[in-house]
């Protein structure tokens, strides 16, 4: 087998310049014609040029690498923008997976990408290789593909699937961003008031048993929780272990997922972005399967599957088991008190005019926007509650280090004058 070197146009009229492997010139011709080409010229490559690009064994394939771990949400959102532009230019589906397998780093997605591209020479669709892969490639991700293969307009899913990506992790690098200052400052905060109690609380323990006298209540208290602090910190670190152990274990149960994600929604300050974020997810989700023609039915079973909150993920199942019926979303929406009146009735009159999938998106803009001002008056709620409790803890520590020293002072001073 020989390698030729071709100069092509395309449907479009775009001039291609590639390599093929075959067995003769007319060889080549055909297998040009087969990727979807018009070849304009063909020649063998030099040996010495074959002979240097060659690599012994791989028959021209990449070799895998070692990866460690999943694919990053990052990598994916860039190869799907990635790969939507290539196919937006009119290349060929193995040769953009390929082109970009090549251009990555040793990874997870890279070994991916390697086997979906062998599995697509082998005859299967985009879809069915992207289907056997599903830690890297979902459910919503999978049959949006399958979904654009079938209406010929894969570099429209693509590009919208690029869109919907990058939304979901801008608006989660948004309230990531946000949380990192409050975080920074309680660790800090905490690492501080922790080395009081382990090193400084110890000392004035040492010169208050000189003075030989009862020590106040609140003196005796924090002395006494330092004591325990230093003497039994293991049960101390393994409190919160023992509490997320917990919640793991509860939530392997349907019930016990639906009470803790209830009460996610429902905490204070937290509760109401959580609520917000998931509503958001939902409508920009199912927005996007509707837009790229996945049937309402299978794409309320994959938007319930990708929800990642038991409340709405019940909430979706009624509305699933209403539209088989004949019914509508916007009621059992309405019945589930997930979602607010607006987002009911926008959805009510997207289905009413036929345009369910644009309201969808426009429930999913608006919901990311109240997002990142719910964050914005979290973080400035937060910035002075924090100097309040943190002022709160020094000046505890402090009075009930000074009390006993107060009170050794107008001892003495109650014996001088009665010396006097």
């Amino acid at each position: 087998m020989a390698i030729y070197q071709f100069e092509a146009m395309t449907n479009s009229g775009e001039e291609v310049k590639d390599e093929v492997e075959a067995s003769s010139q007319e060889d080549a011709a055909v297998k040009i014609r087969n990727l979807g080409y018009f070849p304009t010229k063909i020649r063998e490559k030099s040996a010495a040029k074959q002979k240097k690009k060659a690599t012994p064994g791989k028959k021209g394939k990449s070799a895998k690498s070692f990866a460690i771990g999943g694919v990053k949400a990052k990598n994916l959102t860039t190869f799907t923008r990635q790969l939507s532009t290539l196919q937006d230019a009119g290349l060929p589906i193995v040769r953009s997976i390929k082109i970009l397998e090549g251009q990555m780093k040793p990874s997870t997605l890279k070994n991916t990408l390697i086997d979906v591209a062998d599995d697509i020479e082998g005859g299967a669709t985009l879809s069915e290789a992207m289907g056997k892969h599903p830690r890297a490639f979902d459910r919503l991700y999978v049959n949006m593909v399958k979904a654009g293969e079938t209406g010929g307009v894969l570099d429209t899913i693509l590009q919208r699937l690029a869109d919907f990506r990058e939304k979901s992790q801008r608006l989660k690098r948004r309230v990531i961003s946000a949380l990192v200052y409050p975080c920074c400052v309680i660790t800090f905060a905490g690492t501080i008031v922790l080395g009081i109690m382990v090193f400084i609380i110890p000392q004035f323990e040492s010169i208050f048993a000189s003075f030989e006298t009862k020590l106040p209540g609140l003196t005796q208290g924090l002395i006494d929780f330092s004591r325990s602090l230093r003497h039994s910190w293991p049960i101390y670190v393994a409190i919160p272990f023992a509490v997320y152990i917990f919640f793991r274990i509860l939530r392997l149960s349907l019930f016990g997922r639906i009470v803790t994600d209830w009460l996610k929604m429902k905490v204070p300050i937290f509760g109401r972005i959580i609520n917000k974020s998931v509503v958001s997810r939902f409508a920009r989700t199912l927005g996007t399967l509707i837009a790229s023609g996945v049937p309402i039915l299978e794409a309320l079973n994959i938007v319930r599957e990708t929800a990642g909150n038991e409340v709405l993920s019940r909430a979706i199942a009624r509305i699933h088991d209403s539209i088989r019926e004949g019914e509508s979303i916007a009621e059992p929406l309405r019945q589930s008190r997930v979602t607010d009146e607006m987002v009911v009735n926008m959805v009510d009159v997207g289905e009413e005019t036929g345009d369910l999938d644009k309201m969808l998106m426009k429930v999913a803009d608006a919901y990311d926007e109240e997002v990142d001002v719910a964050v914005a008056s979290m973080v400035s709620l937060l910035e002075p509650l924090m100097v309040i409790t943190l002022g709160i803890i020094v000046g505890t520590i402090v009075i009930a280090l000074f009390m006993p020293l107060v009170k050794l002072m107008e001892s003495l001073g109650s014996k001088a004058s009665s010396g006097d």
